[in-house]
Protein backbone atom coordinates (compact mmCIF):
# COMPACT_ATOMS: atom_id res chain seq x y z
CA UNK A 1 0.00 0.00 0.00
CA UNK A 2 1.43 3.39 -0.56
CA UNK A 3 0.79 6.91 0.79
CA UNK A 4 0.55 9.75 -1.48
CA UNK A 5 0.78 13.29 -1.45
CA UNK A 6 -1.33 14.85 -4.89
CA UNK A 7 -0.69 18.30 -3.54
CA UNK A 8 2.94 18.78 -4.95
CA UNK A 9 1.65 17.78 -8.06
CA UNK A 10 -1.24 19.72 -8.40
CA UNK A 11 0.50 23.18 -7.18
CA UNK A 12 3.20 22.66 -9.17
CA UNK A 13 0.90 22.00 -12.11
CA UNK A 14 -1.28 25.41 -10.94
CA UNK A 15 2.02 27.04 -11.09
CA UNK A 16 3.15 25.97 -14.31
CA UNK A 17 -0.22 27.17 -16.00
CA UNK A 18 0.23 30.49 -14.51
CA UNK A 19 3.80 30.76 -15.68
CA UNK A 20 2.49 29.70 -19.02
CA UNK A 21 -0.12 32.29 -18.82
CA UNK A 22 2.29 35.08 -18.24
CA UNK A 23 4.68 33.95 -20.50
CA UNK A 24 3.70 35.42 -23.41
CA UNK A 25 4.03 39.14 -21.78
CA UNK A 26 5.05 41.86 -23.60
CA UNK A 27 3.21 40.54 -26.82
CA UNK A 28 6.28 38.78 -28.40
CA UNK A 29 6.48 35.17 -29.05
CA UNK A 30 8.66 33.31 -26.28
CA UNK A 31 12.40 32.70 -28.40
CA UNK A 32 13.06 29.36 -30.06
CA UNK A 33 15.10 27.38 -27.76
CA UNK A 34 15.44 24.00 -25.77
CA UNK A 35 15.95 24.50 -22.17
CA UNK A 36 16.43 20.95 -20.14
CA UNK A 37 16.83 20.79 -16.74
CA UNK A 38 17.42 17.60 -13.90
CA UNK A 39 15.65 18.43 -10.72
CA UNK A 40 16.00 16.85 -6.93
CA UNK A 41 13.87 17.07 -4.27
CA UNK A 42 15.81 15.21 -0.84
CA UNK A 43 13.75 15.80 2.25
CA UNK A 44 11.25 14.54 4.85
CA UNK A 45 11.41 10.51 4.39
CA UNK A 46 11.11 11.81 0.51
CA UNK A 47 13.62 11.87 -2.84
CA UNK A 48 12.01 12.99 -6.34
CA UNK A 49 13.92 13.79 -9.06
CA UNK A 50 13.85 13.06 -12.77
CA UNK A 51 14.48 14.70 -15.92
CA UNK A 52 12.58 17.81 -17.82
CA UNK A 53 13.00 19.24 -21.52
CA UNK A 54 10.89 22.19 -22.83
CA UNK A 55 11.22 22.72 -26.88
CA UNK A 56 9.76 25.78 -28.39
CA UNK A 57 9.77 26.47 -32.18
CA UNK A 58 8.33 29.73 -34.10
CA UNK A 59 5.84 29.46 -37.08
CA UNK A 60 6.35 32.30 -39.10
CA UNK A 61 5.72 35.83 -37.09
CA UNK A 62 2.66 35.04 -35.74
CA UNK A 63 2.66 31.54 -34.00
CA UNK A 64 4.88 29.39 -32.04
CA UNK A 65 4.77 25.80 -30.79
CA UNK A 66 5.62 24.51 -27.68
CA UNK A 67 6.16 20.81 -26.09
CA UNK A 68 7.67 19.58 -22.94
CA UNK A 69 8.82 16.19 -21.42
CA UNK A 70 8.70 16.19 -17.71
CA UNK A 71 9.16 12.81 -15.29
CA UNK A 72 9.03 12.23 -11.68
CA UNK A 73 10.57 9.20 -9.57
CA UNK A 74 9.50 9.07 -6.36
CA UNK A 75 11.07 7.11 -3.19
CA UNK A 76 9.01 7.71 -0.64
CA UNK A 77 9.77 6.65 3.55
CA UNK A 78 8.12 9.46 4.96
CA UNK A 79 6.00 10.11 8.49
CA UNK A 80 3.01 9.44 6.52
CA UNK A 81 4.01 6.00 4.85
CA UNK A 82 5.65 4.70 7.76
CA UNK A 83 3.36 5.17 9.83
CA UNK A 84 0.81 2.90 8.59
CA UNK A 85 2.82 1.43 5.53
CA UNK A 86 5.84 0.45 3.57
CA UNK A 87 8.39 2.58 1.65
CA UNK A 88 7.34 2.55 -2.36
CA UNK A 89 8.34 3.74 -5.87
CA UNK A 90 6.54 5.08 -8.37
CA UNK A 91 7.19 7.38 -11.61
CA UNK A 92 4.97 10.08 -12.96
CA UNK A 93 5.33 10.97 -16.49
CA UNK A 94 3.83 13.87 -17.92
CA UNK A 95 3.70 15.34 -21.43
CA UNK A 96 2.79 19.15 -22.38
CA UNK A 97 1.56 20.48 -25.99
CA UNK A 98 1.02 23.95 -26.63
CA UNK A 99 1.05 26.73 -28.62
CA UNK A 100 0.78 31.06 -28.73
CA UNK A 101 -0.59 32.61 -31.13
CA UNK A 102 0.22 36.77 -31.93
CA UNK A 103 -1.96 39.57 -32.92
CA UNK A 104 -1.54 42.64 -32.54
CA UNK A 105 -0.97 43.58 -29.26
CA UNK A 106 -2.44 40.43 -28.31
CA UNK A 107 -1.50 36.87 -27.34
CA UNK A 108 -3.40 33.81 -27.52
CA UNK A 109 -1.72 30.51 -25.77
CA UNK A 110 -3.59 27.44 -25.81
CA UNK A 111 -2.16 24.01 -24.09
CA UNK A 112 -2.94 20.11 -22.88
CA UNK A 113 -1.29 18.40 -20.25
CA UNK A 114 -1.48 14.66 -19.57
CA UNK A 115 0.50 13.58 -16.11
CA UNK A 116 0.28 10.09 -15.72
CA UNK A 117 1.64 7.90 -12.70
CA UNK A 118 0.31 3.96 -11.80
CA UNK A 119 -3.31 5.32 -9.45
CA UNK A 120 -3.64 8.98 -10.96
CA UNK A 121 -4.58 10.30 -14.55
CA UNK A 122 -5.04 14.34 -14.70
CA UNK A 123 -5.45 15.73 -18.11
CA UNK A 124 -5.41 19.52 -18.30
CA UNK A 125 -6.53 21.97 -20.72
CA UNK A 126 -5.94 25.92 -20.65
CA UNK A 127 -6.81 28.99 -22.46
CA UNK A 128 -5.00 32.23 -21.92
CA UNK A 129 -5.16 35.71 -23.57
CA UNK A 130 -2.52 38.48 -22.51
CA UNK A 131 -3.27 42.12 -23.93
CA UNK A 132 -1.00 45.28 -23.81
CA UNK A 133 -2.57 48.65 -22.94
CA UNK A 134 -0.95 52.30 -22.81
CA UNK A 135 1.82 52.18 -24.43
CA UNK A 136 3.21 48.49 -23.54
CA UNK A 137 3.40 49.82 -19.88
CA UNK A 138 0.16 48.02 -18.64
CA UNK A 139 -0.29 44.03 -19.62
CA UNK A 140 -3.59 42.34 -18.98
CA UNK A 141 -3.69 38.67 -18.69
CA UNK A 142 -6.36 35.88 -18.46
CA UNK A 143 -6.72 32.27 -18.00
CA UNK A 144 -8.61 29.75 -17.36
CA UNK A 145 -7.69 25.88 -16.93
CA UNK A 146 -10.06 22.68 -17.15
CA UNK A 147 -8.79 19.81 -15.45
CA UNK A 148 -10.36 15.98 -15.17
CA UNK A 149 -8.74 13.57 -12.86
CA UNK A 150 -8.67 9.53 -12.65
CA UNK A 151 -7.97 8.44 -9.07
CA UNK A 152 -6.96 5.05 -8.74
CA UNK A 153 -5.55 2.36 -5.97
CA UNK A 154 -3.11 0.08 -6.31
CA UNK A 155 -3.86 -3.71 -5.48
CA UNK A 156 -7.78 -2.58 -6.09
CA UNK A 157 -9.00 -3.08 -9.75
CA UNK A 158 -12.47 -2.23 -8.85
CA UNK A 159 -11.49 1.48 -6.98
CA UNK A 160 -11.93 3.81 -9.94
CA UNK A 161 -13.05 7.85 -8.96
CA UNK A 162 -13.29 11.07 -10.94
CA UNK A 163 -11.90 14.53 -9.77
CA UNK A 164 -12.68 18.02 -11.68
CA UNK A 165 -10.67 21.41 -11.37
CA UNK A 166 -11.36 24.61 -12.58
CA UNK A 167 -9.21 27.70 -12.38
CA UNK A 168 -9.73 31.13 -13.19
CA UNK A 169 -6.74 33.33 -13.55
CA UNK A 170 -6.48 37.11 -14.03
CA UNK A 171 -3.25 39.08 -13.81
CA UNK A 172 -1.67 42.76 -14.24
CA UNK A 173 1.55 44.37 -14.73
CA UNK A 174 2.55 47.82 -14.45
CA UNK A 175 6.13 49.33 -15.67
CA UNK A 176 6.11 52.40 -12.78
CA UNK A 177 9.10 53.85 -13.62
CA UNK A 178 11.84 53.16 -16.13
CA UNK A 179 13.24 51.03 -13.45
CA UNK A 180 10.38 49.11 -11.54
CA UNK A 181 7.49 47.06 -12.40
CA UNK A 182 4.56 46.01 -10.45
CA UNK A 183 2.09 43.15 -10.54
CA UNK A 184 -1.13 41.80 -9.19
CA UNK A 185 -2.58 38.48 -9.55
CA UNK A 186 -5.57 36.69 -8.59
CA UNK A 187 -6.78 33.09 -8.63
CA UNK A 188 -10.01 31.18 -8.30
CA UNK A 189 -9.69 27.38 -8.22
CA UNK A 190 -12.93 24.91 -7.97
CA UNK A 191 -12.40 21.19 -7.02
CA UNK A 192 -15.25 18.97 -7.44
CA UNK A 193 -15.54 15.02 -6.95
CA UNK A 194 -13.05 12.57 -5.09
CA UNK A 195 -10.69 15.12 -3.22
CA UNK A 196 -9.17 12.57 -0.83
CA UNK A 197 -6.32 10.02 -1.14
CA UNK A 198 -7.35 6.77 -1.08
CA UNK A 199 -4.23 5.28 0.71
CA UNK A 200 -4.48 8.04 3.47
CA UNK A 201 -5.88 7.44 7.09
CA UNK A 202 -6.19 9.43 10.11
CA UNK A 203 -6.37 8.02 13.72
CA UNK A 204 -8.67 7.79 16.80
CA UNK A 205 -8.56 6.40 20.50
CA UNK A 206 -9.07 3.33 20.88
CA UNK A 207 -12.01 2.56 22.76
CA UNK A 208 -10.94 0.07 24.74
CA UNK A 209 -7.59 1.20 25.47
CA UNK A 210 -7.00 5.25 26.04
CA UNK A 211 -3.06 4.08 25.52
CA UNK A 212 -3.38 3.25 22.04
CA UNK A 213 -5.01 4.01 18.77
CA UNK A 214 -6.35 2.56 15.71
CA UNK A 215 -6.77 4.19 12.09
CA UNK A 216 -9.87 4.25 9.93
CA UNK A 217 -9.44 6.47 6.52
CA UNK A 218 -9.77 9.72 5.48
CA UNK A 219 -13.59 11.20 3.95
CA UNK A 220 -13.12 15.44 3.06
CA UNK A 221 -16.03 17.06 1.61
CA UNK A 222 -16.48 16.70 -2.54
CA UNK A 223 -16.03 20.19 -2.80
CA UNK A 224 -13.58 22.77 -2.52
CA UNK A 225 -13.02 26.00 -3.62
CA UNK A 226 -10.15 28.60 -2.66
CA UNK A 227 -9.33 32.02 -3.73
CA UNK A 228 -5.69 33.57 -3.50
CA UNK A 229 -4.09 37.32 -4.24
CA UNK A 230 -0.43 38.08 -4.85
CA UNK A 231 1.35 41.45 -5.17
CA UNK A 232 4.35 41.08 -6.69
CA UNK A 233 7.11 43.98 -7.68
CA UNK A 234 10.83 44.25 -8.97
CA UNK A 235 13.57 47.25 -9.05
CA UNK A 236 16.04 47.54 -11.38
CA UNK A 237 19.24 48.76 -10.03
CA UNK A 238 22.16 50.55 -11.48
CA UNK A 239 25.01 48.14 -11.19
CA UNK A 240 23.11 45.17 -13.33
CA UNK A 241 21.25 44.35 -10.15
CA UNK A 242 17.64 43.76 -9.47
CA UNK A 243 15.39 43.50 -5.92
CA UNK A 244 12.31 41.59 -5.82
CA UNK A 245 9.65 40.42 -3.50
CA UNK A 246 6.11 39.07 -3.58
CA UNK A 247 2.88 38.38 -1.10
CA UNK A 248 0.53 36.14 -1.26
CA UNK A 249 -2.84 35.57 0.66
CA UNK A 250 -4.49 31.99 -0.31
CA UNK A 251 -7.45 31.11 1.77
CA UNK A 252 -10.68 27.89 1.13
CA UNK A 253 -13.23 27.32 2.01
CA UNK A 254 -12.47 24.21 3.99
CA UNK A 255 -10.77 27.05 6.43
CA UNK A 256 -7.46 27.34 5.34
CA UNK A 257 -5.60 30.34 5.43
CA UNK A 258 -2.24 30.60 3.77
CA UNK A 259 0.55 33.96 3.78
CA UNK A 260 3.51 33.41 1.43
CA UNK A 261 6.05 36.51 1.73
CA UNK A 262 9.18 36.12 -0.84
CA UNK A 263 12.37 38.18 -1.32
CA UNK A 264 14.72 38.18 -3.48
CA UNK A 265 18.13 39.35 -5.75
CA UNK A 266 19.85 39.52 -8.93
CA UNK A 267 23.30 40.45 -9.40
CA UNK A 268 25.14 40.04 -12.08
CA UNK A 269 28.92 39.93 -12.43
CA UNK A 270 30.67 40.96 -15.82
CA UNK A 271 29.19 40.02 -18.84
CA UNK A 272 28.72 36.03 -18.75
CA UNK A 273 28.09 35.68 -14.43
CA UNK A 274 24.40 36.25 -12.83
CA UNK A 275 23.91 35.44 -9.47
CA UNK A 276 21.14 35.19 -7.19
CA UNK A 277 19.64 34.15 -3.99
CA UNK A 278 16.08 34.86 -2.11
CA UNK A 279 14.32 34.13 0.79
CA UNK A 280 10.52 32.49 1.26
CA UNK A 281 8.32 32.40 4.25
CA UNK A 282 5.03 30.36 4.36
CA UNK A 283 2.85 29.33 6.73
CA UNK A 284 -1.09 28.81 7.10
CA UNK A 285 -3.58 27.45 9.44
CA UNK A 286 -5.47 23.78 9.58
CA UNK A 287 -8.08 23.14 7.85
CA UNK A 288 -11.57 22.82 9.73
CA UNK A 289 -11.71 19.32 9.72
CA UNK A 290 -8.09 18.84 10.66
CA UNK A 291 -7.32 16.77 13.96
CA UNK A 292 -4.17 14.92 14.81
CA UNK A 293 -5.96 12.56 16.56
CA UNK A 294 -9.69 12.04 17.25
CA UNK A 295 -11.58 11.30 20.03
CA UNK A 296 -13.54 8.07 18.43
CA UNK A 297 -14.64 6.67 15.33
CA UNK A 298 -16.14 8.62 12.86
CA UNK A 299 -16.75 11.45 15.65
CA UNK A 300 -17.29 13.89 12.82
CA UNK A 301 -18.89 13.85 9.06
CA UNK A 302 -15.07 15.33 7.32
CA UNK A 303 -12.17 13.58 8.36
CA UNK A 304 -8.60 13.98 7.35
CA UNK A 305 -5.06 13.96 9.67
CA UNK A 306 -2.93 14.94 5.77
CA UNK A 307 -0.24 17.22 7.86
CA UNK A 308 -0.59 19.58 4.93
CA UNK A 309 -4.07 20.60 6.32
CA UNK A 310 -2.84 21.18 9.83
CA UNK A 311 -1.20 24.53 10.80
CA UNK A 312 2.59 24.35 9.49
CA UNK A 313 4.80 27.22 8.79
CA UNK A 314 8.40 27.13 6.66
CA UNK A 315 11.24 28.84 5.51
CA UNK A 316 12.96 28.41 2.09
CA UNK A 317 16.35 29.63 1.32
CA UNK A 318 17.47 29.99 -2.09
CA UNK A 319 21.03 30.32 -4.02
CA UNK A 320 21.53 29.78 -8.14
CA UNK A 321 24.30 30.57 -10.43
CA UNK A 322 23.91 31.59 -13.89
CA UNK A 323 26.36 31.35 -17.04
CA UNK A 324 25.72 32.33 -20.40
CA UNK A 325 27.30 33.01 -23.91
CA UNK A 326 25.49 35.71 -26.27
CA UNK A 327 27.87 35.02 -28.82
CA UNK A 328 28.85 31.35 -29.46
CA UNK A 329 30.50 29.73 -31.96
CA UNK A 330 28.42 26.72 -32.47
CA UNK A 331 26.16 26.85 -35.60
CA UNK A 332 22.17 27.92 -35.17
CA UNK A 333 23.28 28.38 -31.67
CA UNK A 334 22.15 32.09 -30.77
CA UNK A 335 22.59 32.10 -26.88
CA UNK A 336 23.61 29.03 -24.39
CA UNK A 337 22.82 29.30 -20.41
CA UNK A 338 23.98 26.77 -17.84
CA UNK A 339 22.37 27.29 -14.37
CA UNK A 340 22.45 26.12 -10.98
CA UNK A 341 19.95 26.73 -8.31
CA UNK A 342 19.57 25.56 -4.89
CA UNK A 343 17.04 25.62 -2.10
CA UNK A 344 16.89 24.68 1.26
CA UNK A 345 13.75 24.42 3.07
CA UNK A 346 12.99 23.83 6.51
CA UNK A 347 9.58 23.19 7.85
CA UNK A 348 7.76 22.78 11.11
CA UNK A 349 4.36 21.99 12.21
CA UNK A 350 2.29 23.01 14.89
CA UNK A 351 -0.41 20.28 15.32
CA UNK A 352 0.81 17.28 13.83
CA UNK A 353 2.70 15.17 15.46
CA UNK A 354 5.40 12.15 14.55
CA UNK A 355 4.11 8.97 15.81
CA UNK A 356 6.80 7.05 14.18
CA UNK A 357 9.28 8.82 17.24
CA UNK A 358 10.53 6.16 19.37
CA UNK A 359 9.41 6.19 22.94
CA UNK A 360 6.79 5.30 24.88
CA UNK A 361 4.61 8.28 24.29
CA UNK A 362 0.49 8.33 24.98
CA UNK A 363 -1.97 9.03 22.11
CA UNK A 364 -1.52 12.78 21.56
CA UNK A 365 1.82 13.00 23.38
CA UNK A 366 4.39 11.90 20.51
CA UNK A 367 6.65 15.05 19.52
CA UNK A 368 5.79 17.48 16.91
CA UNK A 369 6.92 16.62 13.15
CA UNK A 370 9.38 18.47 11.48
CA UNK A 371 11.75 18.05 8.30
CA UNK A 372 13.63 20.08 6.37
CA UNK A 373 15.09 19.92 2.86
CA UNK A 374 17.27 20.25 -0.38
CA UNK A 375 16.05 20.82 -4.04
CA UNK A 376 18.34 21.19 -6.76
CA UNK A 377 17.80 21.92 -10.15
CA UNK A 378 20.79 21.88 -13.23
CA UNK A 379 19.70 23.45 -16.81
CA UNK A 380 20.85 24.22 -19.67
CA UNK A 381 19.17 26.57 -21.97
CA UNK A 382 20.60 27.16 -25.66
CA UNK A 383 17.97 29.85 -28.01
CA UNK A 384 18.80 29.03 -32.17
Amino acid sequence: MAVTDRRPATVALLWMLLLMATGAHGATLPEDKVDAFYHRYEGGGMTIDGPSVLVRKGAGNQVSFSGQYYVDSVSAASVDVLATASPYTEERTEYTLGADYLEGNSILSLSYTNSSENDYEANTLYLGISQEFFGNMTTLTIGYARGWDTVMEVGNDSFEEEADRQNYQLGISQVLTPNSVMGLDFEVVTDEGFLENPYRVNRYVDPSDPTNYLYQPERYPDTRTSVSAAVNGRYYLPWRASVKGSYRYFTDDWGIDAHTVELGYVHGLGPNWTLEGGIRYYSQDQADFYSDLYDYANSQTHLARDKEMSTFSGITFSAGVQYQWEQISVPGVDRLQLGLLVDYLDFDYDNFRDVTASGDYLPGQEPLYGFDAWVTRASVLFEY
